[in-house]
């Protein structure tokens, strides 16, 4: 199950380094997951120091 970013994003960059496919970026405003290139792996769930990624059950 791919991962999604919340709100709870304090932008602080954390996540996206530490995705192994390249998924996240920033759009800008906030830090985004291309649900298409995640590889549910939950690595940037696992450095988030807010708990923004979280599994996407849509």
């Amino acid at each position: 199950m791919a991962y999604r970013i919340t709100d709870r994003c304090a932008k602080c960059g954390s996540c996206e380094p530490m995705c192994p496919v390249g998924a996240i970026s920033f759009n800008g405003e906030k830090y985004v997951i291309d649900k298409k290139q995640c590889a549910s792996c939950g690595m940037c769930a696992n450095v988030c120091p807010v708990g923004a990624p979280e599994p996407d059950e849509n």
